[in-house]
């Protein structure tokens, strides 16, 4: 190929173009004139322009594709001549006397398929004798278009079974070589493009012949629609003919690509009853042959078969296809050494999808790929290259895909071995792969021994890895994969409650190891997921005895005591207080006064040493007194410690509304409905009027500082504390204490010192609505609310 610069090229195109219009203006001419002497006259000077070496394979397509749609009205002509009288036979013989070779050969094809179509000899006859007369063009590029376009006006008119063109009885044999005899002499024309030039032009050489690859890889398309070609045929004569050109070929583009072609077009079933041939061929090749996409093609388009019916899986037994291509693979990555890492996980991953669909039932056959990843990847370490270790993560993936169960894949005996050559970063991706997998399909973990597993694989998750300290990963994407691995703890489960009890020790064991950051996401899933199993075994164990049914829960409960310890590290006391308070009512449930007694202790602990802020106190404060008021197990020395306890808490918050609504809420803890024995309308009463002395300061306090009373809004809360006891029927709640606070309120809503809230009036007022509306009641609702004036 003659090197050129770009300005030359386009100048030559543009005068191949104009002396191809020009002549083809003149053909048009004749043609109209119905002259056949001057019609073949300027076809010829037209294609003489496509003699040119002067351009690209890129611009030569160009001026090829304005002579092509010539062509084809020339054949129209020829076709029309025909039918007017004029011989095919001499029309044949006369185009054979055009001056240059290739306008001749090019006017031979085109007559020659009007030959064909009038059916005056046979097409196997007249496509034999195209072929061979091709052979005179042995310039590559000339030469492949030349071929292709024999290979386009002929493709219809083979001598195929089932085609008006059909011959004798070797009739498919006749259409077979041709296509064959055709494809060779492409390929070697094609390849031989690569050893012309200088050899610093070698990668433009190399991008010119990728251009023109589909001319030669047609032929092979053309070949597969031959529908006389049966397994037989293709097994003992097509598939070794095609094959002899790639092996002899020696070109790796050529072969790379020539086997792709094999792959694409043939049917899967004809692969599946040659893959010893195909995959005997693949060692042949040259060693920069990329090999490995190849056989992943192969392996992709056999999978794909396999998907598609149930019924074709004996053929895949039948052949042993398993053994064969993971022979071959072994064989592949033992020639070639260097082949980087990501090229052999690709394979095994290819593989190991064939397996998947073809074998499914077989672990073993799953496992034993894995395995020759983990030899290959032996002493390697982590892995640095990106690309393989996406491939490693699709390949770990596949199992879980097709299984939808974790179970199965923890039977792998191999696949932890594998993710070991994963960086944290992608161990984290793969252990949030396992984690959704589990959630989506709802898989049920039961032992102990499967979550130790399974947990082991998760580590990344669970567990403060060293690139993470270097490593600032978004917070919404940390919370997200936190809250993954709760959710997936609440879904460990099992009836056994001595086996429940080792897996939530398995738990704690990895979950520990997630740091502070980690342990305020991981350890209340763990919690509530162990409370609702201890109040199920609860339900459960009615009927068993005493110290039996409380010796299980108790164990639990120690457990989760020491779990709750580990927040101390992080801190966070006010969660650790709200799971110390979860327990105790779950331990109340399990009748276990002592253990709810020290939960209890341990929250006021912290409580005491942990918790300093205002906000916090107030919001820890009403958590224990509502919890407090929900538990029925305790004696009444324990609950009168607690409750004392409570109740001095409340008076020490530092802000006075706080202490007031404090105080207020621990009347609830001297009157439980359901509980005879906690009904004590004297401290009832003796907190609210507490609170009330506390609203009364605090009004005092800000008449002192800003001038004036502030809200009422304290009162009014007060006021409907005791409409609520009053209705419970407490007898030290009665109408002169609701009166005159009424009219407290009423005062001091009057005041000029006090300041206007809206909210209060609106609340004050929504109140006295509901005394009337009890009123109106009547019956003994009514007589009790009467004697109220609102």
């Amino acid at each position: 190929m003659i090197t050129t610069g770009v300005k030359d090229e386009e100048k030559w195109l543009a005068a191949g173009i104009a002396g191809l219009q020009q002549n083809a203006f003149y053909m048009h001419r004749a043609l109209d004139s119905n002259n056949l002497k001057d019609a073949l006259k300027y076809s010829a000077q037209m294609l003489s322009e496509l003699r040119t070496s002067n351009l690209s394979p890129h611009k030569y397509y160009e001026l090829y594709m304005r002579a092509f749609d010539e062509l084809r009205k020339l054949e129209i002509f020829f076709r029309e001549e025909t039918k007017r009288g004029c011989s095919i036979v001499e029309l044949y013989e006369l185009v054979q006397h055009a001056g240059n070779i290739l306008p001749r050969l090019y006017l031979l094809c085109t007559v020659g398929s009007v030959y064909i179509k009038s059916k005056e000899a046979p097409a196997k006859d007249i496509l034999k004798d195209l072929v061979e007369m091709c052979h005179s063009i042995q310039h590559p590029l000339r030469g492949l278009f030349l071929r292709s376009y024999l290979s386009q006006v002929s493709r219809d008119k083979l001598p195929d079974i089932g085609s008006e063109y059909e011959g004798d009885a070797d009739t498919v044999m006749d259409a077979v070589e041709f296509v064959l005899q055709n494809f060779t002499e492409m390929n070697k024309l094609w390849v031989r493009m690569q050893h012309q030039g200088l050899a610093r032009e070698k990668e433009k050489r190399e991008k010119e012949r990728s251009e023109l690859r589909d001319l030669v890889g047609k032929n092979l398309h053309v070949l597969s629609q031959i529908e006389g070609i049966d397994l037989d045929l293709y097994k003992d004569t097509v598939l070794p003919r095609v094959l002899e050109q790639v092996v002899n070929c020696k070109d790796e583009i050529a072969q790379g690509y020539l086997m792709d072609c094999i792959i694409q077009v043939f049917p899967d079933e004809y692969h599946l009853q040659t893959l010893e041939t195909l995959l005997g061929a693949c060692p042949q090749f040259q060693p920069s042959v990329d090999i490995k996409m190849v056989l992943a093609r192969l392996m992709d388009r056999l999978s794909n078969y396999a998907a598609l019916s149930a019924e074709v899986l004996p053929e895949f037994f039948q052949v042993e296809a398993f053994a064969k291509l993971n022979s071959a693979i072994g064989k592949v990555i033992e020639a070639q050494e260097d082949m980087p890492i990501a090229g052999v996980v690709t394979l095994y991953s290819s593989l190991l999808t064939f397996t998947l669909h073809v074998h499914p039932d077989r672990l073993d056959y799953v496992d034993q790929i894995l395995g020759a990843c983990v030899q290959k990847l032996s002493g390697k370490g982590k892995l640095k290259d990106n690309k393989a270790r996406k491939q490693i993560v699709a390949l770990l993936s596949a199992p879980l895909e097709k299984y939808k169960d974790i179970d199965t894949v923890l039977k792998l005996s191999n696949y932890p071995s594998l993710m070991e050559h994963l960086d944290d970063a992608t161990s984290k991706e793969m252990a949030n792969v396992l984690v959704q997998n589990i959630l989506k399909n709802k898989t049920s973990i039961s032992t102990a021994e499967k979550v130790e597993a399974l947990f082991e694989l998760m580590k990344a998750l669970i567990q403060d890895l060293d690139e993470d300290v270097n490593d600032e990963l978004d917070e919404d994407d940390f919370q997200e994969e936190q809250n993954s691995v709760a959710q997936l703890i609440q879904m460990l489960h099992n009836d056994d409650p001595e086996e429940m009890l080792k897996i939530i020790c398995a738990v704690k064991k990895h979950i520990l190891t997630g740091g502070p950051k980690r342990l305020p996401f991981t350890i209340p899933p763990l919690i509530f997921n162990s409370l609702k199993f201890v109040r199920r075994l609860h339900s459960h164990d009615d009927n068993a005895p005493e110290d039996e049914a409380s010796a299980m829960p108790k164990n639990f409960f120690q457990i989760l005591n020491q779990i709750i310890e580990t927040l101390s590290i992080v801190p966070v006391p006010d969660l650790a207080l709200k799971l110390y308070l979860e327990c105790a009512e779950a331990a109340n449930d399990s009748d276990l006064e002592p253990v709810a007694y020290e939960f209890f202790t341990q929250a006021y602990i912290l409580y005491e040493e942990e918790i300093s802020d205002s906000k916090a106190q107030v919001t820890a404060l009403h958590l224990i007194i509502g919890t407090l008021q929900r538990m029925h197990i305790f004696g009444v020395e324990n609950r009168d410690t607690l409750t004392h306890k409570a109740t001095g808490y409340s008076a020490k918050l530092l802000k006075k509304p706080d202490q007031c609504r404090a105080v207020y809420a621990c009347s609830h803890l001297f009157w439980v409905d359901d509980q005879n024995n906690i009904q004590d309308g004297e401290r009832v009463l003796l907190c609210l009027k507490r609170a009330l002395r506390i609203a009364n300061a605090a009004q005092q306090m800000s008449n002192a500082t800003r001038g004036s009373s502030g809200s009422v809004l304290l009162f009014i809360e007060i006021l409907n504390k005791y409409l609520y006891f009053f209705e419970k029927g407490v007898s030290q709640i009665n109408v002169a204490s609701i009166q005159s606070l009424i009219e407290l309120i009423t005062t001091e809503m009057q005041s000029e010192n006090t300041l206007a809230d809206p909210a209060a009036d609106a609340f004050f007022a929504s109140t006295l609505r509901y005394i009337q509306f009890q009123k109106d009641k009547g019956g003994a609702v009514g007589e009790k609310y009467d004697p109220i004036n609102s």
